[in-house]
């Protein structure tokens, strides 16, 4: 998708499952509430989107968090 300039790039909700973001939209709206996802814009109706450069963002945060959590080994 090309973008004008000063455009932003937005995903959907099928975008979300593509980038592996596969939870329900009552944990994606707690998940907004508590300020632990970017939160949605409502496009039109029930229509939302979020911008991609924050979803890039919150998910470059959760492969920097995962370099510093040890988790159990199995």
């Amino acid at each position: 998708m090309k973008l004008q300039s000063g455009q932003q790039a937005l995903a959907n909700r099928s975008d979300l499952k593509g980038f592996g973001i596969k939870v329900s939209n009552s944990t994606l709206l707690r998940w907004e509430q508590n300020g632990r996802f970017p939160r949605r814009i409502r496009m039109a109706g029930t229509s939302v989107a979020w911008l991609k450069s924050e979803l890039d963002a919150w998910l470059a945060d959760r492969a920097e968090e995962r370099s510093r959590t040890h988790y159990a080994d199995f």
